[in-house]
């Protein structure tokens, strides 16, 4: 499986951010976060996890680069989500799948976020 570069190409543009909090220590966040998302080894997405930064990436082949950070507190943990267009050709057409990904995103973080607390609460 490729490994998503650390930095955002110079083209990018960030088109939403969520934030839910789970009250669990950030390594526990991290651990399931990462279980859920990682791909398999025939996937095509590009993928870093990083458990000593609590951040991992997710990087389709064409616009879409997902960033997860878990940030302690004196409660638990902040997981926060964010989208960004990382097209550099095509721009255009990459507003239309966009747009198609910002109506499902807050659900489907907000499944995540429940799914976290479920298991780690």
């Amino acid at each position: 499986m490729p490994e998503a570069p650390r930095r955002r190409p110079e083209k990018h543009a960030v088109v939403r951010g969520l934030r839910e909090h789970v009250r669990a220590r950030p390594s526990a966040v991290f651990a399931a976060v990462d279980a859920r998302l990682r791909p398999a080894e025939s996937g095509r997405s590009l993928y870093r996890a990083d458990p000593a930064a609590f951040f991992i990436i997710v990087q389709g082949v064409w616009w879409y680069r997902g960033e997860y950070r878990i940030v302690p507190d004196e409660t638990g943990s902040h997981l926060e989500y964010t989208i960004v267009n990382v097209a550099q050709h095509a721009r255009q057409l990459s507003e239309f799948k966009v747009r198609r990904a910002l109506t499902s995103a807050p659900t489907a973080f907000a499944a995540l976020a429940k799914s976290l607390r479920a298991e780690l609460e």
